[in-house]
């Protein structure tokens, strides 16, 4: 078995490439356009992965964006999608600077929680293990839910 990719489903491809590619730094690997099916599929890897998945496919986060408007709630059972970033300080700073909200703050020097524009929570990870805690994280409260 190998992992693939995981499945989101977007409501504004626009919006949505804003957050995950110039604010979360992920690169566009791979599109379809399927007008029989009224969709189109947007393949992303995170930059330490492009290679592998233009390569191989993997590991792979796809967007969908169907072409007749739904809504969508709940997450139909998702929980979150992860990744291990360089340093977690930098990247909430530089995501808050891009006016994303900070949902968990990094706290503990590991751990932090931001949402995409269609809700989806993403667990961002320090590579290597926690960082020393630090202002104005250490303090910061949550911010709704993640």
């Amino acid at each position: 078995m190998r992992y693939l990719h995981t499945m989101v489903r977007v409501t504004d491809i626009d919006q949505s490439l804003d957050f995950y590619c110039n604010k979360m730094g992920m690169k566009e690997v791979r599109r379809i356009e399927n007008e029989s099916g009224r969709f189109t599929l947007i393949f992303l890897a995170a930059t330490e992965d492009v290679d592998a998945g233009k390569a191989t496919g993997a590991p792979l986060l796809e967007l969908t964006y169907n072409w007749d408007p739904e809504k969508y709630t709940g997450g139909r059972n998702f929980g979150h999608l992860a990744y291990e970033v360089d340093d977690i300080y930098e990247t909430c700073q530089r995501l808050m600077d891009a006016g994303v909200t900070i949902n968990r703050p990094p706290r503990d020097g590991r751990m932090a929680f931001v949402r995409s524009p269609d809700n989806i929570s993403f667990e961002l990870l320090q590579k290597g293990g926690a960082k020393e805690k630090a202002e104005p994280w250490a303090s910061m409260a949550n911010t709704g839910e993640w």
